[in-house]
């Protein structure tokens, strides 16, 4: 697959085939979830901000039913327990190498393949051995990062996790209804500044991309799943850490004509969409940590910036 002008590289050989949907999952535990109400809300943008060919506009009015989301990413710790107990494989473990951004790099013991790079994406190095469990490739590991974001987890991985937990993905449409967290139409997930008084609401790339990162939001990777405000449906990092896996297949123009109540997105595609940006996003190449944004990757995929939380239905 040819990766796409954005923040995360897909997988460039033959691809497994993706899981199957979970449309409706109601076992899983609601610990740690919050129950939405459903509703009626103002979803996508005209903004001239938006990027034209990921179809985020126009904006139209999207109503979705009662369900709960998790309230933070899932964490490594989480991810351990899920493992621990099922024993599973990510496809970056079986596929043996994942993609580690260029300044994760140095703190990976092995230099092995870093200098082969995504075209066009030369930021983006694949390493043998980058996977969840580490990070940055061997000799990296997530023992003093357990309450952050699981990485290196592809959307089939997420979907494994969803199947044992008793819960599924967000559907976009239910993703964007609990990010808004009640606000309508604006940028963010807090209001249309992005440092309302200077305080960093989200943690993303400040300085020159992809050189240097200054990391005056605190942090030059990932950040612990509860960092920062909650919007004001308390759900944490919506905008920045990692990228979310939505259940939906993805199509920049499927919601020009799909339904308005409760949409799944469409039936096929070749990627899946996801949401919120990631710690890469920055404004001169990426801003896609608006409420609105959004983009796409092949379901067999994995990068060093790239998540998902649960959804469940009552």
């Amino acid at each position: 697959m040819k990766p796409k002008a954005c923040c995360t590289p897909s997988t460039t050989m033959p691809p497994l085939l993706a899981e199957a949907e979970i449309h409706h999952a109601d076992g899983g535990s609601t610990e740690g979830m919050i129950q939405l109400p459903g509703g009626a809300y103002l979803a996508g943008t005209e903004s001239s901000e938006a990027w034209a060919t990921d179809g985020e506009g126009p904006v139209r009015e999207v109503t979705v039913a009662t369900f709960y989301i998790d309230a933070t990413q899932v964490s490594n710790k989480q991810f351990t327990e899920f493992v621990e107990a099922t024993g599973y494989k990510t496809e970056a473990e079986r596929f043996g190498w994942s993609y580690v951004f260029r300044t994760q790099v140095a703190k990976s013991k092995s230099r092995k393949a870093s200098t082969e790079r995504v075209i066009g994406l030369e930021w983006w190095h694949k390493i043998d051995g980058a996977d969840w469990r580490h990070p940055e490739g061997p000799g990296t590991q997530i023992r003093r990062r357990m309450d952050h974001p699981v990485i290196h987890v592809s959307w089939n991985d997420a979907i494994a996790y969803c199947r044992w937990a008793g819960k599924r993905l967000p559907r976009e449409a239910e993703w964007e209804y609990a990010a808004r967290g009640g606000l309508v139409q604006k940028i963010y997930a807090w209001g249309d500044q992005l440092e309302p008084g200077g305080k960093h609401m989200c943690n993303i790339w400040q300085g020159d991309f992809p050189y240097k990162d200054s990391a005056a939001d605190g942090w030059a990777g990932t950040c612990p799943v509860k960092s920062y405000q909650p919007n004001g449906y308390g759900l944490y990092c919506v905008a920045g850490n990692v990228w979310e896996w939505c259940n939906d297949w993805f199509s920049p123009s499927y919601h020009l004509n799909g339904p308005r109540r409760d949409p799944k997105g469409p039936a096929f595609g070749e990627r899946k969409v996801m949401k919120g940006g990631s710690y890469l996003c920055h404004n001169s190449y990426c801003n896609r940590y608006r409420v609105a944004a959004r983009t796409s990757n092949t379901p067999d995929s994995s990068t060093g910036n790239c998540g998902f939380r649960c959804a469940r239905d009552l």
